[in-house]
């Protein structure tokens, strides 16, 4: 019979939220510790009653597990009735004193019942479960590369439309053109609602701001400087609008200027202010939707990216972190990711050009309707064969990778491939013929389940790798430098997995790093603004790569990304991307005010009073101006007011170089 500490040991492994990886980020649905820490599922535990049945033991006893026939029932370990439970205060005393000496991870007491209750006892074996445990599991052993594989069942790849852009091929579409596919009129008409909604209420707070009702036109404008502002960094945003400086940019001030620019950016909305009102009051219950203030445009952009572009055979799923460092019930923290505080979404790209697909913001453990963990059910809601198709290849990391994941996947006519964790339950545990610490590098073993082929690969560690559309071994190698060998390279064998894992998995990080040459991200007081301009880069990024699919079709140039973000950004604010140059400066030089074609009237023709005459009082007519100036001026030898003019910086009129900078 097990000690009462030792079966609480086992309780304390099997209580809710016990973990099976320290220090890692999985959740407990993702996989299951039972068969990692080698517990059976079925072991006896002690049934304890709760405090209010043991304190009113003396009127109605403590709930005791009876079952009859219990030796039938566990015939590995009957329960046998001992000196012990023929005592009842013996049995107590000498229990209590047991949890004192011996270290308990739960620190539960053993209470002290009545003479008369009945003593609670070990509950007997349940029944034999209905599938077989691992260990009734036959184990075959792992085989090498030269034993033959004959691959799983080749999956016909039918996709539900044809691979890549979606829009009219035939046409040449501007950047603008592919922008408003994502961001169309009925939308921006309703940010521009909700945002003229938001703003007006918050007036009736008592924020004082100037405000008039923003427009579509003027909306697109402000996503201009929004993307103009990605390109050009500087520090602050009023830097943009900075005056009278070596630092200044001219641009912005010429489309918007800075308070306008600020007021709308402090009230974009994307949902409706009283139906936020009307969510906010069911929080706590079911109904409560944490995202409402996001849905009208995060829905927008997710039905635009699956309906202007269809993915191609290799796909990706793998998470996206969008920095914030907000506090609310959203943020999530990945150790392992660049961004490690912010918020996580569950990204399906294009393997080929990263594409974004699809994509969900996570909100916690109720994110998708499946319930079979986290990671399981990310996949299966972005990956739907109703959209896709059928004989896609979707890869994927170690936090998603399962057995059944892929067993699934296959079912629905869908291969997966992807770094497997050897602890996941269904992952084979023979230890007949595997790796070693002593085995070379490059070696690697395999085990084949039905569709399903297990690989272990020996390089500078071990690695694990699942898949349902590879052989084990195709003869593929990689090139490693020798340990001893000054410089030299060695060819080592590499699993067919593994090698196109490495080619395929990157397809989200690819859309990651074309995000980040041009965000609009940045830093904002509410939460949802900072998912807003992370759905202007998705827009943004797909729209260039639907640009360079076309071209590409078409056999045409794609412009690059620094060129098509300047174009978007020219036609968003409707100006030309070329200014016309300023003809170069000749100096401050007189000309004659007006050219006489009688010589007779070259002195008197087109006079003009002088400027400077006039300021000090004096009536001077001169034919003479100043080129630059384009100011009367006398130039004769008795009254040279032209260099006068020039060389008085005091007078307040002088020319803008003449001043100082406080004159403006």
């Amino acid at each position: 019979m097990a000690s009462d500490t030792e079966i609480m040991g086992d309780l304390d492994s099997n209580e809710e939220g016990s973990s099976c990886s320290g220090g890692s980020y999985f959740r407990d649905e993702d996989f299951n510790c039972d068969s990692e820490d080698g517990l059976d599922p079925y072991d006896d535990v002690l049934d304890w009653e709760e405090e209010d049945s043991i304190e009113s033991a003396g009127d109605t006893p403590p709930r005791v597990n009876q079952k009859k026939d219990s030796e039938s029932e566990s015939p590995e370990e009957p329960c046998v009735e001992t000196e012990e439970t023929s005592h009842p205060e013996q049995h107590f005393s000498t229990s209590a004193k047991r949890s004192k000496n011996t270290h308990c991870p739960l620190k539960r007491k053993l209470a002290s019942f009545p003479k008369k209750s009945k003593v609670p006892r070990l509950s007997t074996h349940r029944k034999t479960p209905p599938f077989p445990s691992e260990s009734e599991e036959p184990s075959q052993p792992w085989k090498t590369k030269e034993d033959p594989d004959e691959g799983p069942k080749s999956l016909s790849f039918s996709p539900r439309r044809p691979p890549g852009s979606q829009l009219d091929p035939s046409s040449v579409f501007s950047p603008l053109e592919l922008f408003k596919t994502f961001f169309s009129k009925s939308t921006v008409r309703t940010l521009c609602e909700n945002t003229n909604s938001h703003a007006a209420k918050n007036i009736c707070k008592g924020k004082k701001f100037r405000w008039t009702d923003i427009t579509p036109k003027e909306f697109y404008k402000f996503l201009g400087l929004v993307l103009f502002i990605a390109q050009i960094k500087a520090r602050a945003i009023g830097d943009y609008w900075k005056k009278n400086s070596i630092f200044s940019i001219p641009f912005p001030g010429t489309v918007m200027n800075r308070d306008r620019y600020r007021i709308i950016s402090w009230n974009i909305h994307m949902s409706d202010p009283d139906e936020d009102v009307i969510n906010d009051r069911k929080k706590g219950t079911p109904e409560y939707d944490k995202l409402f203030r996001l849905k009208p445009l995060m829905d927008e952009i997710r039905l635009a990216c699956k309906a202007s572009y269809h993915p191609h055979r290799n796909v990706a799923v793998d998470e996206r972190m969008v920095a914030s460092k907000a506090r609310n019930g959203l943020s999530e923290y990945i150790k392992a990711k660049p961004n490690t505080f912010g918020f996580k979404l569950f990204v399906l790209a294009d393997s080929s050009n990263g594409y974004t697909v699809d994509y969900a913001v996570y909100i916690g453990k109720n994110t998708f309707p499946f319930g079979f963990g986290i990671c399981y059910d990310a996949v299966m809601s972005l990956v739907k064969p109703s959209f896709l198709g059928s004989g896609y290849h979707v890869y994927l990391d170690n936090y998603y990778s399962s057995p059944k994941l892929f067993k699934d996947l296959f079912d629905i006519k869908m291969g997966a491939c992807g770094i497997m964790r050897e602890g996941r339950q269904g992952f084979p545990k023979s230890t007949e013929n595997a790796l070693t610490k002593k085995s070379p590098r490059g070696t690697l073993r395999w085990i084949r389940e039905g569709s399903l082929l297990f690989v272990k690969w020996k390089d500078a560690r071990d690695v694990s790798v699942g898949s349902t559309i590879h052989k084990a071994y195709g003869g593929e190698t990689i090139k490693r430098k020798k340990k001893n060998g000054k410089g030299s390279v060695n060819s080592i064998p590499v699993p067919t997995a593994i090698s196109q894992y490495n080619k395929y998995m990157g397809g989200v990080d690819l859309s990651n790093q074309l995000i980040t040459y041009f965000s609009a991200h940045r830093t904002t007081k509410s939460w949802y603004r900072t998912l807003f301009y992370h759905f202007v880069d998705i827009a943004t990024t797909n729209s260039y790569i639907i640009h360079k699919e076309m071209c590409k079709a078409n056999n045409m140039t794609p412009m690059t990304h620094k060129e098509f973000m300047e174009q978007l950004v020219a036609q968003l604010c409707e100006v030309s991307l070329d200014t016309k140059a300023k003809p170069k400066s000749t100096g401050h030089t007189p000309v004659p005010m007006k050219i006489a074609k009688d010589r007779s009237q070259r002195a008197s023709v087109g006079r003009q009073r002088c400027k400077l005459c006039h300021i000090e009082g004096r009536r001077n007519d001169t034919p003479w101006k100043c080129n630059e100036c384009e100011v009367p001026l006398c130039v004769i030898a008795d009254r040279n007011c032209f260099h006068v003019w020039h060389n008085l910086n005091e007078h307040p009129l002088a020319p803008i170089e003449n001043q100082s900078s406080d004159s403006e």
